[in-house]
């Protein structure tokens, strides 16, 4: 069996994604709903290390789960807990995930989820027929083993907002002697996760939050010694280079991007 864990602060779309979904699953589950319509918890890993202390303990894996998430086929509990008890190993698992391509060169995204309304592709994507390892996974849905989650939770300290709090479990599990894996399963994300905006994205210094920088600075420093580069769905981060130089040049490389296609559509007309 599986235990549900969700984080929600709009009933709403808690209920019309998540619930939702989980009501037509084939298996029995348990639910653990953590509500935090009054910003009660300021970090998604102190709410989910909450919310898995509040489990009766039978289930074999915890998942963790955004409130936006929406399983699309019926069976999907069933055979998530199939794909899961086939890996050997396992430290943590998603539905996407970051890893390194080409000898490093570039990063690819493992996952057939779905984001946005309308859904949206994802660039860099490689759709998986198998579970596949990758470096770390996306925060929207991540499933731990319960005998791996007894020894390692969420790190509050590191992660004390709530952004990249599945990468750090990532990298930390895998010192653990753990690897982390992407599930060939269907899903929809209704978020599209960082900052969509121009005005946002100026504001930012960055194609992300702040927020986002922030955190994985200190992930960064905090893992220094064991990789030279985290890949992550949210982009390539070198550990030897200050984040805030990164986020300028994230900022400066979406600028060229944005310049180069004005241009190009002024030659076409």
């Amino acid at each position: 069996m599986i235990s549900i864990i969700s984080v929600y602060s709009d009933k709403e779309i808690l209920e019309g994604w998540l619930l939702g979904g989980l009501k037509r699953q084939t298996v029995d589950y348990e639910l653990i709903l953590v509500d935090n319509t009054e910003n009660k918890f300021k970090s998604a890993a102190a709410a989910f290390n909450y919310g898995a202390s509040l489990s009766a303990g039978k289930s074999k894996y915890l998942l963790f789960a955004h409130q936006d998430i929406k399983f699309t086929i019926s069976d999907w509990l069933e055979s998530a807990e199939k794909l899961l008890n086939s890996i050997a190993n396992l430290g943590i698992a998603g539905v996407a995930g970051a890893r390194r391509a080409d000898g490093g060169r570039r990063m690819e995204i493992a996952s057939n989820i779905e984001h946005g309304v309308p859904p949206r592709e994802m660039k860099n994507r490689v759709f998986v027929e198998k579970p596949e390892k990758v470096m770390t996974i996306d925060e929207c849905l991540t499933i731990v083993p319960r005998r791996v989650f007894n020894v390692l939770k969420f790190d509050e300290k590191t992660c004390d907002d709530w952004h990249f709090y599945a990468v750090d479990y990532c990298l930390a599990s895998k010192e653990l002697g753990f690897d982390s894996y992407v599930l060939p399963l269907v899903a929809h994300h209704r978020s599209v996760g960082g900052a969509t905006s121009r005005l946002k994205i100026i504001l930012s210094l960055g194609g992300l939050p702040k927020e986002y920088y922030r955190t994985m600075g200190k992930i960064s420093i905090k893992y220094k010694n064991l990789y030279a580069k985290i890949y992550t769905t949210c982009g390539i981060w070198d550990t030897k280079r200050p984040v805030f130089l990164q986020r300028i040049t994230s900022l400066v490389g979406r600028g060229r991007g944005l310049l180069a296609r004005k241009i190009k559509f002024a030659i076409k007309k």
